[in-house]
């Protein structure tokens, strides 16, 4: 089984892109032989609070991404077609994923959509650093900050290790945390802070380690609702 992200984007984006995914481009995926899952995280009315929070390194950013678990990545030419009448463009990128934190407590409702918002991360690898060194700092030692100073629910890295696609500075990696609803609008309930001498102190660690491995003009950051299906995302809730 291979796990393959795509960035989309269309000229009807936000809230008329949601339903055409969800109302017809998913059930027809999952329809799909091959397809396992889908998770789709998608910019709509739902997280506009957390504009302010929104970062572009080379606009326009996407407007949705959709993530497909499939028996094979070589196989998708039914999905891709699928996805090509819903978008403008989307790219395609095989990833490994690493999930340091599980949604354990947190089911999605009966539409799919899981509480809270979803910060969607696009990372490049600075040029400062080797792909080993960059990896090393991000998963060998800031994971553990960022578990540590933020008040998440979940937490996915995905490694790009094959890029199905041509495009300027495609990323090297994307993240997925999952927030309250309150941590649209409030840092303290970001990072989990009771105070604000403590949330200096969560917001200082966090970006002192994020320097040592992020250049932040090569960095996406895109509040976004999360809507996820299959047995696969969604067995641990029973």
């Amino acid at each position: 089984m291979e796990k393959l992200i795509y960035p989309l984007w269309a000229s009807s984006a936000g809230d008329a892109l949601r339903d055409r995914l969800l109302t017809d481009i998913i059930p027809a995926l999952r329809a799909c032989e091959g397809t396992r899952a889908v998770r789709l995280t998608v910019a709509d009315s739902a997280v506009a609070a957390a504009a302010a929070k929104r970062v572009e390194r080379l606009p326009p950013a996407p407007d949705a991404v959709l993530s497909l678990w499939l028996d094979n990545g070589g196989d998708r030419a039914r999905q891709e077609a699928l996805l090509a009448t819903a978008c403008d463009r989307f790219d395609c990128l095989l990833v490994t994923e690493a999930e340091p934190i599980v949604n354990r407590d947190q089911p999605a409702g009966p539409d799919g959509r899981v509480p809270g918002w979803c910060q969607v991360v696009f990372l490049e690898t600075p040029p400062r650093l080797s792909r080993a060194e960059w990896l090393e700092v991000w998963q060998g030692s800031h994971t553990r900050v960022a578990i540590d100073v933020q008040d998440n629910f979940a937490y996915r890295q995905n490694v790009v290790v094959r890029a199905f696609c041509e495009g300027e500075r495609l990323p090297d990696a994307m993240i997925e945390e999952d927030f309250p609803a309150a941590a649209m609008t409030s840092d303290h309930a970001f990072y989990g802070a009771p105070d604000d001498a403590e949330l200096q102190r969560r917001v200082q660690a966090m970006m002192d380690s994020c320097a040592r491995f992020i250049d932040f003009d090569r960095i996406d950051v895109l509040p976004m609702s999360e809507y996820v299906f299959g047995d696969l995302l969604t067995a641990q809730f029973g």
